[in-house]
């Protein structure tokens, strides 16, 4: 299979029942009548162009652990900063900026409440800014999925 087909493949095929095996990898590749290492180049060539960010189960939140949305005011000429640091913390998803007072938003996970609490301390202790903390009330699915044009090319 032409790599171009295959990342496209990968991306199109396999946004839902990703295999749940040892070797999911392997799996995707007999799925697809290519090697392994065929699937593992295309995904760290997706990953490099930005193309995907990453590979990777999304569970209900709360379902393992805890998990917390959360929001910084951050002042403008600190904001790359202070979303650095953020953004290192083991227990922090992902961050993005909005335009808003509170302008840096971010997932924080962790094994139990307290853990939570102590990170979210933690980010306080170290910007010296109050976090928000917007617990889930009410959960909603939003299902990401969506077909690609398989005619386009992909990175």
């Amino acid at each position: 299979m032409h790599p171009q087909r295959l990342r496209q493949r990968l991306l199109n095929d396999f946004q839902r029942d990703f295999p749940l095996t040892p070797r999911p990898y392997a799996a995707l590749a007999e799925r697809l009548g290519v090697s392994e290492e065929a699937v593992l180049a295309s995904l760290r060539e997706l990953k490099a162009a930005s193309v995907v960010s990453r590979v990777g189960a999304i569970l209900p939140p709360n379902t393992v652990g805890v998990s917390l949305l959360a929001a910084l005011a951050v002042p403008e000429e600190a904001l790359e900063a202070v979303a650095a640091w953020v953004s290192a913390l083991p227990e922090v998803n992902h961050n993005y900026q909005r335009e808003h007072r509170y302008n840096l938003w971010f997932v924080v996970t962790a094994a139990n409440p307290a853990q939570l609490e102590a990170v979210l301390c933690a980010i306080e202790r170290h910007t010296g800014l109050a976090v928000l903390r917007l617990p889930l009330l009410e959960a909603f699915h939003i299902d990401l999925g969506f077909p690609l044009d398989l005619d386009q090319p992909v990175a």
